[in-house]
């Protein structure tokens, strides 16, 4: 391992002095810390010994999506994969792009981006659609704001919002039926696969609602990593014991969807489903746990954080039931982005007021 890191040291130094290669460090320095870690040490105390750094944050995340991915694949076939991999390779392109461009290096943010956006479509979906939409995430969602750490919106949701917009129709019907086979969607691409409505789109239409055993298990039409209401909550609990994601939130988030459309289906159950059907269905518990924590777009103070999840169902209710669209998670998410920043001002105002002085 010392010999390694000794040439891909020996190799990076040479991309950096090269004038005709130095423009490209960004993208080596990347690869070196993707194998190897960080060589950026500490040269006096301080040392902070065990603390959440962006590397291991985005590893965990992926980890945590490993459960929903497989069954991505194994409900709606080896093509996930061929999606999975367009968004690598095109958001990664738009990442490196700006890296050179802005000689800045490579952060690891793209991985759990890269992945959460094929998660979010349909899996029928043209892989050119999947280029355009993740190419556009990246840089109207990220990089025009400074990139990492400085978005507003998180870029996933950009992506898939703007593709909502550009191609409504087909949103609103190209949706696959699982494979539910011994091997399901292993031996299969989507040459045979049955389109079908979503839980959400038969309730709208016809006020049916899907069983709640084929809810948990992944085996109604949807998201290609939304189905799977099992893999998604122990990812989600994952990640608040290893502490990146911050419980407060996704709490708030489903725990306001439960009362809110408890009060609500008692009103109107034509327009509102119960409370456990609305948790399980949509992309709620993927929105809850892995997209409304993203610690740059989220509140960061304690009471902001409930503030947030709190609005989040109200507003994932009220668009559901009231709008013409089916699904609100992704709607509610991004305009609880931009207010993010307001929210947490008005908590520091109120938990800090300024102290009167007597003259």
């Amino acid at each position: 391992m010392k010999f390694l890191a000794q040439s891909f040291d020996k190799i990076g130094s040479f991309v950096k002095k090269n004038p005709h290669l130095k423009k490209f460090y960004p993208a080596w320095e990347a690869t070196d810390e993707f194998f190897l870690g960080t060589a950026k040490t500490a040269t006096e105390s301080p040392y902070i010994r065990d603390r959440i750094d962006i590397k291991r944050y985005m590893f965990l995340v992926i980890v945590a999506l490993i459960p929903a991915t497989i069954a991505s694949v194994y409900f709606y076939g080896l093509r996930v994969i061929a999606i999975i991999l367009v968004s690598y390779i095109f958001g990664g392109i738009m990442e490196t792009i700006f890296s050179i461009v802005r000689k800045k290096p490579i952060y690891e943010g793209f991985l759990v981006t890269g992945l959460i956006f094929p998660l979010t479509l349909p899996p029928t979906i043209p892989l050119w659609m999947v280029a355009v939409g993740i190419s556009f995430g990246v840089f109207f969602g990220k990089e025009v704001f400074g990139g990492l750490g400085r978005n507003i919106f998180n870029p996933a949701l950009v992506g898939r919002v703007f593709l909502f917009f550009a191609f409504p129709g087909y949103f609103a019907s190209m949706w696959q039926e699982p494979f539910t086979g011994k091997l399901g969607g292993l031996v299969h691409y989507t040459s045979d696969a049955i389109t079908s409505a979503t839980p959400l789109i038969n309730f709208k239409s016809t006020q049916i609602l899907t069983d709640y055993n084929s809810l948990l298990m992944g085996t109604t039409p949807g998201s290609i990593g939304e189905t799977f209401s099992i893999g998604i909550i122990l990812g989600g609990i994952f990640l608040i014991i290893v502490k990146v994601a911050e419980w407060r939130i996704p709490l708030a988030y489903i725990l306001s969807i439960a009362i809110f459309s408890f009060i609500f289906n008692s009103i109107a159950p034509d327009k509102f489903a119960p409370p456990l059907f609305q948790i399980l269905s949509g992309g709620l518990l993927l929105g809850a746990f892995f997209m409304a924590t993203d610690p740059v777009t989220a509140p960061f103070t304690f009471a902001g954080k409930w503030i947030y999840g709190i609005a989040l169902g109200l507003l994932t209710l009220l668009i559901r039931g009231l709008s013409g669209f089916v699904e609100g998670v992704m709607f509610a998410i991004l305009f609880m982005n931009a207010h993010s920043p307001l929210i947490d001002t008005i908590v520091l105002n109120v938990k800090f007021k300024s102290l009167k002085v007597d003259k």
